[in-house]
């Protein structure tokens, strides 16, 4: 969720005449369960919410999540904490082992599944859009996000939650019928794709910025944005019935679910990798930094800096709070309650926040808003910057990441000059079915975002480096 933008305790809307409690239309219908294109089921007796958390965790592009970097690369060599003997020789303590975005991704689904289901959403529902959000993710990240969007900017941009709903619903191979029962614009007897073909709800509960590029209520010039304009169509079927660009329920409950995961396991991967000093958290001019981190990027710019503080001391307060970390398996096993002492901290501010103001009824589709107290939203947002501050930040890393977008920018120049024959057989077709340039950079786009991160440096090592009989003129 970027910054605080989403609502708040004090700005979530009364049950009222527009927003009743449980209204019954707005629990999952015929047409909450409906698909794209019309399938039989394969098995009775299993809901089609099942089907859809299925198609999702059986997916190609999910597997593929275990091949991006979350924050702290995969794969890196033990941490240096100190030193041994007289000679001051660096001792190798542990292997952090962090997250990727798949370990995110089933987090965030078991986050998000259990308070779905305290809050009277279908678990199956929420736990598919947990486990889609982050589909569309390119190599190497937020990085590798920004560097195709400059390349992408001719042919609508490119934005990691569009890309998930253009995943979903055309690009992973699942699903296939003839192009004009899809759509009349769609002519011909071709097979078309149509993607995982999850149900309307699940599609709905997946997309986290309803809008397409520039449509942003309130602030049209962000980044975020849901669909590109080729995928329109399906897009505005999933939001047939929705009230604007209000999110679904189920998608704001995803929504917070990623929050709260990413937050606290950034944390706990940071100290893990020893990039953090709890000690540091309370040294006043290492705060001021912090807080300048958060302020306009997971807080409002208006945000006092004295509420921040605020926040952080409550955490710093609870005894469970980890003031030290050492590596050691009693230090490892005292980090693992603290993240699960701040999950549950920040799901049940959620859960009691939301009952009271809807009741205790099922929430779902567009039923309620989730609320969650802003002082919550403070200490989620405290979390995001220290990680930004002190694993995000280093020298390091923003050396890898100004190389990981050359290696972006020159595989898209590359592919550009020789395609269709280097691009994999599933895009070289859709290159070679493409109307126009646009839409065949838009092809382009597609195979990377579709890499790993080593994939990408591979590809990028095999289409730019010059063999020996390779010649000039």
């Amino acid at each position: 969720m970027e910054g605080m933008a989403a609502r708040t305790e004090e700005t979530a809307p009364q049950a009222h005449e527009n927003h009743p409690a449980h209204p019954a239309r707005d629990e999952y219908d015929v047409s909450a369960v409906e698909r794209w294109a019309a399938e039989p089921d394969k098995r009775p007796g299993r809901t089609a919410f099942q089907r859809d958390r299925a198609r999702v965790l059986h997916s190609a592009a999910l597997r593929r999540l275990a091949g991006k970097t979350q924050v702290v690369t995969p794969g890196t060599l033990p941490q240096v904490l100190g030193a041994a003997g007289s000679g001051g020789a660096p001792v190798q303590v542990w292997d952090a082992s962090p997250r990727t975005r798949l370990t995110h991704s089933l987090e965030c689904a078991q986050v998000g599944r259990e308070l779905g289901a305290a809050l009277g959403c279908d678990p199956d529902l929420v736990e598919a859009a947990c486990l889609s959000h982050d589909l569309g993710h390119p190599p190497f990240g937020h990085n590798g996000e920004q560097a195709l969007n400059e390349f992408a900017e001719d042919c609508g941009g490119f934005e990691g939650n569009a890309q998930s709903l253009r995943l979903l619903t055309r690009i992973e191979p699942k699903r296939f019928v003839r192009g004009d029962t899809v759509t009349p614009a769609a002519a011909g007897d071709g097979l078309v794709s149509v993607g995982l073909n999850l149900t309307r709800a699940a599609l709905d509960a997946a997309t986290k910025y309803p809008w397409p590029r520039g449509a942003r209520p309130g602030d049209p010039k962000s980044p975020k944005f849901g669909v590109y304009e080729d995928d329109r169509p399906v897009f505005d079927w999933i939001r047939e019935g929705a009230p604007g660009t209000r999110t679904c329920f189920e998608a704001q409950v995803m929504d917070w679910a990623d929050d709260v995961a990413y937050s606290v396991h950034d944390i706990e991967d940071g100290l893990h990798a020893g990039h953090i000093d709890p000690a540091s958290l309370h040294s006043g001019p290492e705060r001021r930094e912090i807080f300048a981190v958060a302020v306009g990027r997971y807080v409002p710019e208006d945000t006092d800096p004295a509420e921040l503080a605020e926040a952080l001391d409550r955490l710093l307060g609870q005894e469970w709070w980890p003031h030290g970390y050492d590596g050691s398996a009693v230090a490892q096993a005292r980090l693992k309650d603290a993240t699960s002492q701040l999950i549950g901290r920040f799901c049940l501010a959620a859960e009691g926040a939301t009952r009271a103001r809807y009741g205790s009824g099922r929430l779902t589709r567009y039923a309620a808003e989730l609320v969650v107290p802003r002082s919550a939203r403070l200490e989620c947002a405290v979390l995001k910057a220290v990680a930004d501050r002190y694993v995000m930040q280093r020298a390091e890393q923003e050396l890898l990441r100004a190389d990981q977008r050359i290696v972006v920018a020159e595989l898209a120049e590359a592919l550009t000059a020789r395609a269709p024959g280097v691009l994999d057989p599933q895009f070289r077709a859709l290159f070679g079915q493409a109307a126009d340039d646009r839409a065949r950079k838009r092809v382009i786009v597609d195979q990377i975002a579709s890499l790993t991160d080593a994939s990408a440096r591979s590809l990028h090592l095999r289409l730019t480096t010059r063999s020996p009989g390779d010649g000039q003129g």
